[in-house]
């Protein structure tokens, strides 16, 4: 099929209509545990920010339905184990964060003792017989990355190259001082609607104009249901860059003004283009500003339910300012994320009609596209090709 006649063939636009995922794959239970054992327990997963891991604490995490936590020794090394003694299974951490007594990890059922490392030190009252061995006895430990100040970890044996993680490459967040930034802000939210859904949504405009009004205000080729110039019919690879944002905004606030420093190494087409989103699948997406950071993570909880997170990160001396204003940064993407929400709940709850088996993708939903058909990819399904006339 040849590109249509009003797209460059440059476009990012596509020139056919694809079917989308089958309905039940976003509400069947069985489906559902499917995806989560080949994707969520075979990618790198983002569990939290390196400088929120106090020193000698074990802090609880939840990776695709396995109970694990993170520890991070006197030199900084921070390590990931299953939450369970080699004993009999205890759970070691009984609390989201444990303050550790000692510089070893206890089992609070019998007392067995870890360094934190993992290797099994003590088995206090218990009489170890012959053929028993200590190091054959340590925690068990999951992959770790550390990447930008983020933590992630990966329950297979074998996981996947992290320098195809980030769609933009590692390399695209750089400029921004990313280690140094600190959490200023973070929420927590569950949403009812299955974990693809909240993607799909990510992944195209053509719902902003109806749903995102401030937003379309702040970025206003949003308006035309697109979320770049390439997308507009018309557009040529010599146009002349505009700005991204509305005359006189320099990032996503409430008044589009900087809430502190702007960061000094961003390129001035950085700084022009106002933000940049490098998405690391299936686990979350970052928003560079000229000033501050966003993330938004995602966890599964069932095949209708996801819990967000929404985390904003600043440099101390931007949240050090006698006169900074955190709610002219968050309460303006916070209203952009309840509309989202909304929109997704609305999607989840339509997949339940009898006669709704799949829907149809329009070309504009290119990234809905190439997400749908990663997913078919994760779990082994053939991608969807086209005919070709």
């Amino acid at each position: 099929m040849k590109q249509t006649s009003s797209f460059h063939p440059a476009s990012p636009i596509l020139n056919f209509c694809p079917p989308s995922l089958p309905a039940s794959w976003y509400y069947d239970d069985v489906h559902h545990l499917r995806e989560i054992s080949a994707i969520h327990h075979s990618s790198w997963i983002y569990v939290g920010r390196v400088n929120d891991v106090p020193r000698f604490t074990m802090q609880r995490i939840d990776v695709a339905g396995q109970n694990l936590f993170l520890i991070k020794d006197g030199e900084d090394v921070i390590r990931c184990f299953h939450n369970t003694c080699r004993h009999r299974g205890s759970e070691l951490c009984q609390q989201s964060e444990t303050k550790l007594k000692s510089k070893l990890i206890r089992c609070p059922y019998h007392d067995w003792g870890y360094d934190l490392s993992g290797n099994l030190i003590q088995t206090p009252h218990a009489t170890e017989a012959p053929g028993f061995d200590r190091a054959d006895n340590g925690l068990f430990d999951v992959l770790l990355k550390t990447w930008n100040g983020f933590i992630f970890v990966c329950l297979a044996d074998h996981a996947p190259d992290f320098s195809k993680v980030a769609d933009h490459g590692l390399q695209a967040l750089d400029n921004w001082p990313m280690e140094q930034l600190v959490t200023g802000h973070r929420l927590v939210k569950n949403i009812n609607c299955n974990w693809k859904v909240f993607w799909e949504n990510y992944n195209e405009c053509l719902h902003c104009p109806g749903i995102h009004q401030s937003l379309c205000d702040m970025v206003p080729i949003y308006r035309q249901g697109v979320m770049s110039a390439a997308e507009a019919p018309g557009w040529t690879p010599d146009q002349v860059f505009t700005p991204v944002l509305k005359e006189g905004a320099k990032t996503w606030t409430k008044n589009g003004k900087s809430c502190g420093p702007e960061f000094p190494n961003l390129t001035e087409d950085q700084r022009r283009a106002g933000f940049l989103f490098v998405t690391l699948m299936p686990t979350m997406y970052i928003v560079g500003h000229v000033d501050y950071v966003r993330v938004v993570s995602l966890r599964p909880l069932g095949p209708e339910e996801t819990e967000l997170t929404a985390e904003w990160l600043f440099m101390p001396e931007t949240l050090a300012q006698p006169d900074f204003d955190l709610a002219n940064v968050v309460d303006f993407t916070m209203t952009v994320m309840r509309e989202d929400g909304a929109a997704c709940e609305l999607n989840q709850r339509g997949f339940h009609s009898s006669r709704f088996v799949q829907g149809t993708l329009m070309p504009q939903e290119f990234d809905v596209f190439h997400f749908q058909q990663w997913v078919r990819l994760q779990l082994g399904e053939s991608p969807y090709m086209p005919d070709d006339k």
